[in-house]
């Protein structure tokens, strides 16, 4: 064999190691990213899980403002950050809502504050929470196992928004159970307008409205007007390109 001929056998036996190797990290970290990803869901539902002990549910109510009631005193006991409840009709979102002093926290911590890639339903920290914001905001993943707000995807399919059961959302705080009447659903791409939370004047909250009722890929036929406070919901879409949104009006 000459000299040429095994310098490039050498060579080539160097890469497909190399090549090997390369793979075998691929692999252990593509399976560490599995495991992580599901135990961080197995914690959250277990926290869930635990959360559902302290919501009372009255089916014999037809109303979802009457049919809950939050015990609040027992969840601040696990996190003092909680502000709300929220039940989204038609998707799995039945959650607690919390807020810190900044929009990046619960991004990567659950309800009980530890580490967690999947994160929690979280009000952006701008918003007082008390009845009086103009737009309150809220946040959340979209998971892949339709956790946190991964079936909020769903109210942009027209099995979703055409069902009048879907048409209410509730939103329980420690001091009184709100519903809101959704108007607007769509998704676009990231962008900051449609969080802003607070307004000049009643006349800018009323261009606000209108700039994302145009935006619904339904006419929902609601009025909103400039005294009217209103809900948005918030997950990523696309590898966080887009923003799948729904707006509703307190009512």
């Amino acid at each position: 064999m000459s000299r040429a001929k095994h310098y490039n056998k050498k060579k080539t036996n160097i890469i497909s190691i190399i090549l090997l190797f390369i793979f075998i990290i691929l692999l252990f970290y593509s399976g560490t990213k599995i495991v992580i990803w599901y135990m961080n869901n197995q914690n959250n539902k277990k926290i869930s899980d635990e959360i559902a002990e302290f919501v009372t549910v009255d089916e014999t109510k037809e109303d979802d403002e009457e049919k809950y009631v939050v015990d609040f005193e027992k969840l601040k006991e696990k996190n003092s950050d909680i502000v709300a409840w929220l039940k989204v009709n038609g998707t799995n979102i039945e959650t607690t809502v919390v807020k810190s002093t900044n929009n990046d926290y619960y991004l990567t911590h659950n309800f009980n504050k530890e580490y967690n890639s999947a994160g929690w339903i979280f009000a952006d920290y701008k918003n007082k929470v008390d009845g009086t914001d103009k737009n309150l905001v809220i946040y959340g993943h979209n998971m892949r196992d339709n956790s946190m707000f991964g079936s909020l995807k769903w109210v942009i399919n027209e099995d979703w928004y055409n069902n009048e059961d879907n048409k209410y959302i509730t939103l329980i705080t420690e001091n009184e159970t709100q519903v809101y009447e959704v108007f607007s659903v769509y998704q676009i791409e990231k962008e900051d307008y449609y969080i802003t939370t607070e307004f000049e004047n009643d006349k800018k909250f009323e261009q606000f409205v209108n700039t994302i009722k145009k935006r619904s890929i339904k006419e929902f036929d609601i009025d909103v007007s400039g005294s009217d406070n209103i809900l948005t919901l918030s997950t990523c879409a696309n590898n966080n390109k887009y923003r799948v949104v729904l707006h509703a009006k307190k009512i």
